[in-house]
Formats: C-alpha cells, structure tokens, sequence
C-alpha cells in the first residue's frame, strides 16, 4: 500500500519522563500493514477517533495494526515489545477464526485472545492482543526490551481480520498513543504523542489489488488469494481491490490498459462508510481473444476530490 496524500504526520513524541513506544509489529507500516481502528473517543453510543474521524468503533480502547490478507499472516509477522517492561500475563492457547456470535461461547469473555501484557514504569502498561495461537514465546516475568519479539499477529479472540491490537494504559485508565492528554481537534492532529517517532495516519487506503478471471469472492480477497497468476485468451479481464476506511462520497477509480492501449476505467462512488471493503470492474473477452502481452492495473482512491492512495498492478498473458 503506497499511500499518497491526506497523510497526518503526528509531531514529535511527549516528553521524557513519559512512556515512550515503538510500533507493536514488524512491518512497514503503509506498505506491509496499516491502521484500521483508533481508540474511541467519543463518551456516547457513537464513536470518533483522534482526529474526529471514523476509524474505530463505540468503547474500542486501542489502535489496531492490520495485515492486508490472511496468508500475510500465515507467512509470520512478529509482534513487538512497544516499550522496555515485565511480562505479567500471557494467553497462547486460543485458536485464530474470524469471530461470529456463535463463537461467543468459545471466548467467553476473552475477547484479546491470545495475547501479552506488560507492565512498565510509573503504572504504565501495554496489552497486545489477538496474537496467533502457540505463537507467544515470551512467561509471565519475563523482562523484555522494546523491540523483542512477544509472538505473531494472529486472529484469535473478537477480530474478523488479522492484527494486533495494543491498548496503553496508565494507572488502569485507557491512554491514546495518539492524543496522551485525551485531548483531540479536528483540524490538525495532537502536537505530542506517545510514539518514539513519527507514525503516519491516513484515514483510509488501499491494502491490496489484482487481477482475476472473475468477480472474487470477498473471502478470498481477505485471503490473499484472488490474484491470477496469469490472463487466458478467452476469459474475462476483471480488476478488484481491497480497501479499508471509506467514507461516503469517496471514489475508486479502476482502470487497465492490455497491449494496444486502454481498455476499461470506472469511477465507483461510495454510498456508505465501511471499516474493510472491495471493489472490482473488467471486461468480457473480444470474439477473437486478448492479444498476448502486459496488461496494467490503477487503482486510485480519492476523497473530495484529493487522491489518496494509488497501486499499480500488471500481468501477462502469455
């Protein structure tokens, strides 16, 4: 994911005798994983982050680091010690399921899944949560250095996509990364955070796009595995994307050129607001086939007219 604009570049970290955070996950954030939830904000049944936008949800109290698929997951990626602290619980027997409410039972209560808390300095403390089963490598007092391996991002507990979620607290009370003080505005972003260094935010993206034979199934786009390897003659030409954090009135345009010049551009206006979401168009094949060649994939998300994000895709056909 190769974000582009309308990117809010939180300032400096808060001062020393805070705590100070590295990212929970190892990944290149932007491109290998984004932020999909925010803690809440907002004291009534609505919600509003840190920026007065719309990524999180009613009483969600951390920030959540999503992978773009299922099969990023499967690969391994670790979870990350944010700060320097003693392990005082851990959980790694949960399995990793999208949550449905039949599996309320199964939870009962144990919505983080499998996960690891830590308890740092001066009642501070962090909690990473829906970590992959059998994954945690670290006990209960345990001391850890920031940046240690605790686990990998895993989908165990109340999650429908992988990531790992980190609550901050400080003397029991939930503390946003993002606005420490809990103060927020919607012009600009808080000028002190808890993050040892700039963490981008953009408020909406694309994770992943990629050509196919046909319309995919969503399950298989969260997956990772809608993609063709390869174009064929005589079936059609369909380009998909997976996206997170729409709002109303923002546009996906889609568009693919083959070997003789442009083919296909739509411009698909959203009428609601969505956590994770795909969009797809394409072509049926000419009476005589594609030709063979390259044939290349845009994909651009905008918002009031601002573009922001943008990913290229080509395949061939032999």
């Amino acid at each position: 994911m190769r974000t582009l604009a309308l990117l809010i570049t939180c300032a400096v970290p808060v001062a020393a005798q805070d705590l100070q955070l590295e990212l929970p996950i190892d990944c290149a954030l932007g491109e290998t994983c984004y932020i999909q939830n925010y803690v809440d904000h907002d004291p009534s049944e609505a919600a509003s982050d840190f920026l007065c936008g719309s990524l999180t949800y009613d009483t969600h109290k951390g920030t959540d680091f999503g992978l773009p698929s299922l099969a990023a997951m499967e690969d391994g990626v670790p979870v990350l010690a944010s700060a320097a602290g003693t392990v005082r619980g851990v959980r790694n027997d949960m399995r990793d399921v999208i949550y449905t409410p039949d599996l309320e039972g199964e939870i009962n209560g144990r919505d983080c899944g499998n996960g690891v808390a830590i308890a740092h300095e001066d009642g501070w403390e962090t909690q990473y949560c829906h970590m992959k089963e059998g994954s945690v490598v670290v006990l209960s007092g345990d001391y850890v250095e920031a940046g240690d391996i605790l686990g990998d991002v895993g989908l165990s507990g109340r999650t429908q996509f992988p990531h790992v979620h980190i609550s901050v607290r400080r003397d029991g009370a939930v503390i946003d990364p993002f606005a420490p003080d809990g103060h927020t505005t919607c012009d600009e972003p808080p000028f002190e955070t808890l993050w040892n260094l700039p963490v981008d935010t953009p408020a909406g993206g694309l994770l992943n796009i990629g050509f196919a034979d046909t319309v995919p199934e969503y399950a298989s786009v969260k997956a990772g595995t809608a993609s063709a390897q390869t174009l064929t003659p005589d079936a059609p030409i369909v380009l998909w994307a997976f996206a997170f954090g729409s709002r109303v009135g923002d546009t996906i345009s889609i568009s693919f050129d083959g070997p003789d010049g442009a083919l296909f551009q739509t411009d698909d206006v959203l009428d609601r607001q969505q956590a994770l979401f795909m969009r797809a168009g394409g072509l049926n094949p000419p009476d005589q086939g594609w030709p063979t060649g390259t044939y290349s994939g845009v994909v651009v998300h905008s918002r009031d007219g601002i573009e922001i994000d943008r990913q290229i895709t080509t395949i061939a056909l032999p």
